[in-house]
């Protein structure tokens, strides 16, 4: 009878063992929730981002949500309830997540906010390009451009396009590019005729290219229709500048080349950017943006994240910093900010070096890989 009680024993203890060594070896879950496959970067993200964590090793469910945040709240509470041991999310409203973000949070998943902050305090990481410079080099680009410092009595004309209010980003990249110009609008070198300098007045819902074509044109034919001389127009982000750009072909009267910024890289756009209709972009590499998200994520779901020191083990220059993005009021998130470049006609073939785009068989265009 002992002889028999030991084998049963053993045989638990062996059954334990294996159970044990089972979840411990599991592969840990990660939920990728993106806001959109209507633009292009975004699809890069996402394909970026699944590629690198199952290449680590972890199961990765991605979607995106038709830039509809039911659809994105939904999309998150079904990742929570399928088990994932972390969330990383692109917010398309940065402050209309908190009844999911609240959900993670009394499961114990922790949350990486995406390139685009979540105002929760579930959220405890964020990682994403200094998008306060983003705009500075859009502001910068324009005032170079422009040559301000030098113009004397010589004065300029120029109109904004911001992003989606809904984004928490986009009010960063307005206000890097308006703090750099507002010394010449206050000096009178630079005149925005239509009068529209408020972010909520120059916001664009959702991005969207047909929004900022609309209002372009709009702005156009109310305030340059006489032959008023326009001379740069800043777009935070490539899909608006797109529309901007369509306008300024199709509406402006004036022959002058007018100086045009975006951001992101989009293959339309670095188009325009070759034929004259846009200036420059301030470019992301949304792959080196996974790379540090994978890193992040490792240190969150082995609960040893030293921001100081994580920064040091990446190849790319990132900062760390816990003082300029807040999840609520006085609560700020472990922000990883890497750092954005600016390309334009001159410089294209950095992109092929990096290895994300080709030139075309005739080399005058890039191709994504």
């Amino acid at each position: 009878m002992k002889k028999i009680l030991a084998l049963v024993l053993a045989l638990a203890l062996v059954l334990s063992l294996c159970s044990f060594a089972s979840a411990e070896g599991a592969k840990k879950k990660v939920g990728i929730s993106m806001p959109t496959q209507s633009l292009e970067r975004w699809n890069r993200d996402g394909t970026y981002l699944k590629e690198q964590f199952e290449a680590a090793g972890y199961d990765a469910i991605l979607t995106y949500s038709d830039n509809k945040n039911d659809q994105q709240v939904n999309d998150i509470d079904n990742m929570l309830s399928d088990g994932v041991d972390l969330l990383i999310v692109s917010a398309i409203d940065g402050e209309g997540l908190n009844t999911c973000m609240d959900s993670a949070a009394e499961k114990g998943v922790p949350v990486l906010s995406y390139d685009r902050l979540i105002i929760n305090d579930a959220s405890k990481y964020y990682v994403s390009f200094d998008n306060y410079t983003v705009g500075k080099l859009q502001g910068q680009y324009v005032e170079t451009a422009l040559d301000l410092a030098n113009a004397g009595d010589k004065t300029f004309n120029i109109e904004f396009t911001a992003g989606d209010p809904a984004d928490n980003n986009a009010g960063y990249f307005f206000n890097g590019a308006f703090d750099v110009l507002k010394p010449y609008i206050d000096a009178g070198t630079l005149k925005v005729v239509s009068g529209q300098t408020e972010f909520q007045a120059v916001a664009t819902a959702q991005w969207s290219t047909d929004t900022a074509l609309a209002r372009a044109q709009n702005i156009l034919a109310s305030y340059y229709a006489d032959g008023t001389q326009l001379d740069a127009w800043l777009c935070s982000n490539d899909s608006t500048a797109a529309g901007v750009a369509q306008a300024i072909e199709s509406d402006y009267a004036g022959t002058n080349a007018v100086v045009v910024t975006g951001q992101d890289g989009d293959i339309a756009n670095l188009a325009n950017i070759v034929d004259g209709k846009q200036t420059m972009t301030v470019y992301k590499n949304v792959a080196n943006e996974a790379v540090v998200t994978l890193a992040v994520a490792k240190a969150i779901l082995e609960g040893e994240v030293n921001g100081e020191e994580l920064v040091k083990t990446f190849d790319v220059p990132c900062a760390f910093d816990t003082t300029s993005y807040f999840t609520s009021e006085g609560n700020f998130a472990n922000s990883f900010l890497l750092v954005p470049s600016v390309i334009t006609a001159d410089n294209l073939q950095e992109l092929v070096d990096i290895g994300l785009y080709q030139w075309d068989a005739d080399q005058k265009y890039l191709l994504a890989k």
